[in-house]
């Protein structure tokens, strides 16, 4: 398992900072043929950290307008919540 084919990116906004720093929760986007299993998996193995819950959620893209004003759609996407055990922190350095 390659956990370069899983997450793509950590997600640093307002809500998910706040998540991490009152629950220890963790914000990724994903591949959308990741799985539960494969996250945690991939979560673990990058960050030397213990997981103790995978939430995914599956992201319609939303419809916009072209330039010309053709109705177009965004890609969808896929996110995944982990949560870690106790004590475990994922540092993160800008």
């Amino acid at each position: 398992m390659n956990a370069d084919k899983i997450l793509k990116t950590i997600r640093l906004t307002e809500k998910s900072n706040k998540l991490s720093s009152n629950y220890g929760q963790y914000t990724f986007e994903v591949y959308p043929e990741a799985t539960k299993f494969t996250v945690r998996e991939a979560v673990e193995q990058t960050f030397k950290v213990t997981v103790t819950r995978v939430n995914i959620q599956n992201r319609k893209g939303k419809p916009k307008r072209s330039r010309q004003g053709r109705p177009i759609t965004k890609s969808d996407s896929k996110r995944a919540i982990v949560t870690l055990k106790a004590g475990d922190k994922i540092e993160l350095t800008a």
